[in-house]
Parts: structure tokens; C-alpha cells; sequence
């Protein structure tokens, strides 16, 4: 059984920095793609960024610029540092991870940005 856990969120004013991380572990395994995404009150959960074992990465419209996606294959982590950062952006940012095709999410961490 393979688990996701985010870490990483808190409350900042607009313009701050926050960086998000995302471990998986449970037994030997290979994780393929990663993923960020979030939902805000009332909204629909959106992809915030994806990125693939290989590096390949992929950003929203409204973070791109703003945020970058990283991984460490050797910690199974996957980071987001989000710079910038407006009241728009305050949502239960959660991360997925793709194991042998199939998907497995953490439970959500808490942003929250004041203005």
C-alpha cells in the first residue's frame, strides 16, 4: 500500500512564500507521474502542476511564473515552492502520485494567504 502525505502549509500574507512537500513511501515501488493540485471554497479541485519521473513539467495558467515543481526520485518527495503568492491562491492544495498506474492522493494541506 503506497501512501501520500502533504506537509508544508500555513498562512501567509499576499506576496509571501511558502514550499509544499510530498512524500510517498510503503514498499518498493516506482512512481511515475506527480501532481499538485488543488480546491478552494466553492470551487472545483484544479491541477496546479504536474511533473513526470523523467522531469517534464507542467503548469496552470494562473500559478505559471509564480510556482515551481521539483522531485527527489531517490526520497519518493515532491516539492512545490509557490512564491508570490495572492489570496487566490488559498485552497487545500493536495498531491497525487501514480504507482503501476494507479493514482493515490494525500489527505490536503492548508493554504491560506491574507491580503
Amino acid at each position: 500500500q503506497v501512501q501520500v502525505v502533504e506537509s508544508g502549509g500555513g498562512l501567509v500574507q499576499a506576496g509571501g512564500s511558502l514550499r509544499l512537500s510530498c512524500a510517498a513511501s510503503g514498499s518498493a515501488f516506482s512512481i511515475g507521474a506527480m501532481g499538485w493540485y488543488r480546491r478552494a471554497p466553492g470551487k472545483q479541485r484544479e491541477l496546479v502542476a504536474s511533473i513526470t519521473s523523467g522531469g517534464s513539467r507542467n503548469y496552470a495558467d494562473s500559478v505559471a511564473g509564480r510556482v515551481t515543481i521539483s522531485r527527489d526520485n531517490i526520497k519518493n518527495t515532491m516539492y512545490l515552492q509557490m512564491n508570490s503568492l495572492k489570496p487566490e491562491d488559498t485552497a487545500v492544495y493536495y498531491c497525487n502520485a501514480v504507482v503501476y498506474a494507479r493514482t493515490y492522493w494525500g489527505q490536503g494541506t492548508q493554504v491560506t494567504v491574507s491580503s
